[in-house]
């Protein structure tokens, strides 16, 4: 198989938080790795664009040619082929609560950011018709992401429960890219994200 990823970025980094939590390295599932440098643009150049007309990382390529891309479709292909430890849920319960808070995850602080950086960064301007103050209102939207995770993280230890989930891997990768918009966590205003941030952080698949 092939991955083809790029360090920088958050979303190949959410996949390679998850095989490491499943305590698997890229030999043990046979994986290659290509690195596609985005800020360079290649993800847009007419090769890779072969590979993921979308334009976008991570993708997977299996041994028949098939092409995975999505953070969480890789993951959920790697969680039914290695389903332990369990990073998707147990049960219908839990499975319902991880999908649920990391899609609100992806919607809302992922997507804030994302919006906030392609609108105000240079290295977009060839991809996206930026418009700056659009910027700044998905910057804002961001803030109002951080509280509401600090909000659900004063009833709970992890995003979705009381267990490390597939939740947490796209919350601390969000937070961690919310640099590139000079948003950071504020242990006075979110006491709660601050003392996740903290746990999760000291996981061994973080340093990934």
């Amino acid at each position: 198989m092939k991955l083809y990823d790029f360090k920088m970025a958050p979303n190949p980094r959410r996949v390679r938080m998850f095989l490491a939590e499943k305590g698997l390295s890229y030999a043990d599932v046979g994986i290659e790795v290509i690195n596609v440098d985005i800020a360079k643009g290649e993800t847009f150049g007419r090769e890779f664009l072969k590979i993921n007309p979308y334009g976008g990382l991570p993708a997977l390529e299996l041994e028949d040619g098939e092409i995975i891309s999505e953070s969480m479709a890789i993951s959920r292909y790697f969680e039914e082929l290695y389903p332990n430890p369990p990073l998707m849920g147990k049960d219908p319960k839990s499975k319902a609560l991880i999908e649920m808070w990391n899609r609100r995850i992806e919607l809302g602080l992922y997507n804030s950011i994302a919006l906030s950086f392609q609108h105000g960064n240079p290295m977009w301007k060839a991809v996206v018709n930026q418009v700056s103050e659009f910027s700044e209102v998905s910057a804002e939207n961001s803030d109002k992401e951080f509280y509401k995770l600090d909000k659900r993280l004063a009833q709970t230890e992890y995003v979705a429960g009381d267990e490390f989930s597939v939740a947490d891997i796209t919350a601390l990768c969000a937070i961690d890219f919310a640099k590139v918009i000079k948003r950071r966590i504020d242990e006075e205003k979110h006491p709660h994200l601050a003392r996740w941030y903290k746990l999760v952080s000291a996981r061994p698949s973080a340093s990934v």
